[in-house]
């Protein structure tokens, strides 16, 4: 038994082809994830899941396992990332490998760091959790949010409760940051999935940039070279 790191990486994007292999700072951005992962010392193996020979031969230079690449039907852009993990999972139980906890890590958080890994873990033995997912403060509240009419009339566009409310008095808010999403073995076969037992681990809004665009690696690429990520 033990844990395992599962790297998600198909090839291709619609919005920013081969994202995932892209370089920022000098380094394939899938790397990031791989050494972050190794560097925990909390996984047994750091498995990276892909359609692609290309992105396994980098995956593996990088010091993860790349050992088989996905089916069919996990390489559409239709596939969830769940149903992703859960083939890698199958795959090595087939071959005797067992594993008591799972991480899901998408290589798009670069600025994920060792201690957030480590952390997660933490969290989880602390609250006898069976998920952690990360999650950070909303950058505007949802409460100063509405849809618009068609008309584009704004007359009950704000919230009657918090149209004079001061930012820093408003609730806070958080979103899930796709950086860390991890789990029991047993949650897996569950038909919804965190939903029971499952707690928040915090993270700061300037560590969970998710890159989608071009403009999302600038940001990345300031945040590194200014040492923003030393965690």
């Amino acid at each position: 038994m033990g844990s395992i790191a599962i790297i998600t990486a198909r090839s291709g994007s619609k919005g920013l082809p081969d994202k995932n292999i892209r370089e920022l700072c000098g380094k394939p951005l899938l790397a990031y994830s791989i050494e972050c992962a190794i560097s925990s010392g909390r996984f047994d193996k750091v498995f990276v899941s892909t359609d692609s020979e290309k992105y396994a031969e980098i995956a593996e230079r990088f010091g993860a396992d790349a050992s088989f690449l996905r089916s069919e039907e996990t390489s559409s852009d239709t596939a969830g990332s769940w149903d992703v993990v859960r083939e890698v999972v199958y795959k090595l139980e087939e071959k005797g490998e067992f594993y008591d906890d799972i991480m899901l890590l998408q290589p798009t958080s670069p600025l994920r760091t060792v201690s957030d890994i480590r952390d997660s873990f933490a969290l989880m033995e602390e609250k006898g959790a069976n998920a952690v997912v990360s999650v950070c403060e909303m950058e505007h509240s949802p409460l100063w949010s509405n849809t618009l009419e068609e008309d584009l009339c704004m007359d009950d566009f704000r919230r009657e409760n918090y149209c004079d409310i001061r930012r820093q008095d408003l609730p806070k808010y958080y979103r899930l940051n796709g950086a860390i999403y991890l789990v029991n073995r047993k949650e897996l076969e569950q038909s919804k999935m965190l939903r029971h037992k499952c707690y928040a681990y915090i993270m700061p809004t300037e560590r969970s940039i998710d890159i989608d665009t071009a403009f999302d690696f600038k940001i990345a690429e300031c945040y590194m070279q200014e040492g923003k990520n030393n965690g």
